[in-house]
């Protein structure tokens, strides 16, 4: 495993990390034991990562890495970021809404305490807001609490996972130094923050941690037009309709380019987002430990030849926003 550090936090982090949605979320992602989410996290520890990633509404993942934590006896330094959703429970806010709606000062208060009390700890290594939106910019009071509550001790850094539709909308804070990390959505199909969030991030030493590297498993492979997901499952919604064939169409033509490289599909899939200046580390989402294993194993790989990290450039896919 390899490690960087986290913009200039003063934190350093596995390049591969541990995205724990899948791990405690039965309602979208399907029922797991608690042993096996453990057993997951466990592996994935002892093979490196010590990056992990979670949120308050990913079901019971808070929940299962605070037991986790409280029963680990290794001594290397774990980093946990976790996310605050909105009060108002609107996800993608609109131009109209105020930020006073979604994240007061007061609900924020009461947001960290409770993510504190879920994970166990005395102090938030990252915390991100989980939604934002460009109209705040002009007056981004969210982040003015929040810094606050890091000068208090109870946040190490402060961040924003950047809303689907509008990534973008996190330069200006960044550049107002309001920002420690952002939380960005960049893989081979969704390429665009290479023209200005990851400049932004880098100029302004703000630390980058990418999801959505496998593009919801997509990336991987393991999908073919024929394949069906539960009703339930959050993947039934993002690829509805003619999405998933279109995306298996598309996936085959990177096979295509990746074949005789040396690295399989997923392997180029993290790597990718790794070879761009200023990311941090990437968080793919780990649920068993076949796949914490499968993934940190990429931490151990050289970086993409310049070559093939031109020629998947050209699988950029401008498909607009899938998520509901």
């Amino acid at each position: 495993m390899k490690y960087r550090p986290l913009g200039k936090t003063g934190i350093e982090v596995s390049e591969i990390g541990f995205g724990a949605w899948a791990l405690g979320d039965a309602e979208w992602w399907g029922a797991q034991s608690q042993k096996d989410s453990l057993a997951a996290l466990e592996k994935a520890v002892d093979l490196g990562v010590t990056l992990i990633d979670t949120a308050s509404v990913y079901g019971d993942s808070e929940r299962i890495l605070r037991t986790f934590l409280a029963g680990r006896s290794g001594s290397t330094p774990l980093i946990v970021s976790t996310k605050t959703a909105p009060e108002n429970g609107i996800w993608r806010p609109d131009p109209w809404t105020r930020w006073e709606e979604a994240f007061s000062e007061a609900y924020l208060r009461r947001d960290v305490e409770e993510r504190l009390q879920a994970l166990g700890v005395e102090c938030l290594d990252v915390l991100f807001l989980h939604s934002w939106t460009r109209a705040w910019n002009r007056d981004p009071g969210p982040l003015f609490a929040l810094q606050k509550l890091k000068q208090e001790g109870k946040i190490r850094a402060v961040g924003i996972s950047t809303p689907e539709q509008d990534q973008d909308s996190v330069n200006d804070p960044m550049k107002a130094g309001l920002l420690d990390v952002v939380q960005v959505i960049y893989n081979l199909f969704e390429q665009d923050p290479s023209a200005e969030l990851l400049p932004t991030a880098q100029a302004t030493g703000t630390g980058v941690i990418v999801r959505v590297a496998f593009d919801e498993g997509a990336l991987t492979g393991k999908y073919s037009a024929g394949t069906r997901f539960p009703a339930t499952d959050f993947r039934a919604t993002y690829f509805k309709g003619e999405r998933l064939s279109d995306t298996v169409e598309r996936v085959k033509a990177i096979e295509n380019d990746v074949a005789g490289s040396g690295y399989t599909l997923p392997q180029a899939a993290l790597l990718y987002p790794l070879a761009q200046p200023g990311v941090s580390a990437v968080i793919p989402g780990i649920r068993t430990i076949s796949q914490a294993e499968q993934n940190t194993a990429v931490g151990a790989l050289p970086p993409l030849p310049d070559t093939l990290l031109k020629t998947l450039r050209r699988h950029r896919w401008n498909r607009g926003v899938w998520y509901p």
